[in-house]
């Protein structure tokens, strides 16, 4: 039941905000405004493909909540998409915007297609062509694409292009995650591996847990899960001991490398095979003992059936959406301390954030003063949440939602919407 595929991510995303209601005792008015996006935008578009034929595409681009500021959320080209997901992943990036403490409101995209299928020409065409069709909603003022599934820096590039050719101006400040010559931040290719390490730092002060020699377990070695594992030992000093990607994982109890079990995967494919290491699965990975397990990979892989035996102190979700609700309340009341993902993997939006700021001021930062300003960010938004689950005797999600889903109400609040 945890894992069913056929559970509506939008109505998931409704059920946690109901429960954040109940606790917060939010007026009703209030909590009827934000069960629902305020703009959904469904466009259908014409590409031509390399053939000469004209085929068309259908794109979405959810508007959830600007209350604190335009919208902010990623882009996705997926075969799968769908108008709930886009919804559901809006709604989260209201939360993740507010827990952050960034003025923004959460927003989403995605186009169904399979880049896979497509040339680069193809995915060009596509990419200006949904820019040309949601032109006039977006904007550095009202909602701010960036990358996502299937998407990256390149593509980011086009779209910034075809939007300056429509508007008749250079406006980078109208999509984040671009390539560095064109507006992009630096620090922005580690933020959300960075973002997660710094809280993972927190939980362990204030958990009493020395993190120098600990040993931390990885499942998903993609970017996220690589510059976790790089971070965990340059920052903290850890002791990476498993990794593993769709593909199966090895493990060592002595340490593994995390830099050279990347090339390993650069150059085969997957993590496993490394050194000759012992393999381990996806499954195992989980509920090794060590002191920090990251899931890093996909949604849904702690759940009612092996949460009870997850042995780590901390989880420290990079992922979106690793652990179900039921797996949750296990985790919760086995003492295992969880930063949920909303909170940990937000480094990514706010070195966005970060980005959006230095587009709009015409003047960019060193690497240095980013990781300064996306620690202080971190550091602040993990105190909030730690403090509001302590003081209400509630898990850490919860903590959040109780966090993100005050703010935004309190800013329709002060607008006068309610």
């Amino acid at each position: 039941m945890s894992s069913e595929p056929t559970l509506n991510p939008f109505e998931i995303s409704q059920r946690q905000l109901d429960k954040a209601a109940e606790t917060l005792q939010l007026d009703p008015q209030v909590h009827a405004l934000l069960r629902e996006p305020m703009r959904t935008l469904e466009v259908n578009f014409p590409v031509r493909m390399d053939d000469g034929m004209v085929k068309t595409f259908t794109g979405f681009r959810v508007q959830y909540n600007d209350a604190r500021g335009p919208t902010k959320g990623g882009l996705r080209f997926h075969p799968d998409e769908t108008i709930d997901t886009v919804k559901a992943l809006a709604a989260w990036m209201t939360w993740k915007c507010a827990v952050v403490d960034i003025p923004y409101g959460g927003g989403k995209g995605g186009v169904i297609c399979n880049p896979k299928e497509l040339s680069l020409g193809e995915i060009e065409r596509v990419a200006r062509g949904f820019i040309r069709a949601i032109g006039r909603f977006i904007g550095p003022e009202k909602d701010i694409p960036a990358p996502d599934v299937y998407t990256n820096p390149q593509i980011m590039g086009w779209m910034m292009d075809e939007y300056a050719t429509i508007v008749g101006y250079n406006a980078p400040g109208v999509i984040t995650g671009k390539p560095i010559p064109l507006g992009g931040s630096l620090g922005r290719g580690d933020a959300t591996a960075r973002g997660t390490v710094y809280c993972i730092i927190e939980a362990a002060k204030e958990l009493g847990i020395e993190l120098k020699g600990a040993t931390v377990a990885i499942q998903g070695y993609g970017n996220a899960g690589y510059f976790c594992g790089t971070l965990m030992q340059e920052l903290a000093g850890s002791k990476i001991v498993a990794v593993t990607d769709s593909r199966g994982g090895v493990y060592d109890e002595n340490g593994i490398d995390p830099e050279a079990v990347n090339q390993h995967k650069q150059s085969s494919g997957s993590v496993s095979g490394f050194n000759g290491l012992k393999a381990i699965t996806n499954d195992e990975i989980l509920e090794l003992d060590v002191d920090v397990l990251i899931p890093a990979a996909i949604e849904n892989v702690i759940t009612d059936k092996n949460a009870a035996n997850v042995k780590a102190k901390i989880v420290g979700e990079a992922a979106n959406g690793p652990t179900t609700p039921e797996a949750d309340e296990i985790l919760h009341n086995n003492g295992v301390y969880v930063i949920p993902d909303f909170l940990c993997n937000a480094g990514g939006v706010t070195v966005s954030y970060f980005e959006w700021v230095q587009n709009i001021g015409g003047f960019y930062w060193t690497i240095e003063e980013v990781h300064e300003r996306l620690e202080a960010k971190m550091i602040e938004a993990f105190h909030a949440v730690h403090n509001m689950a302590k003081d209400q005797s509630v898990d850490n999600r919860t903590g959040a939602y109780l966090v993100s889903v005050q703010r935004v109400a309190e800013a329709m609040r002060l607008r006068g919407w309610v």
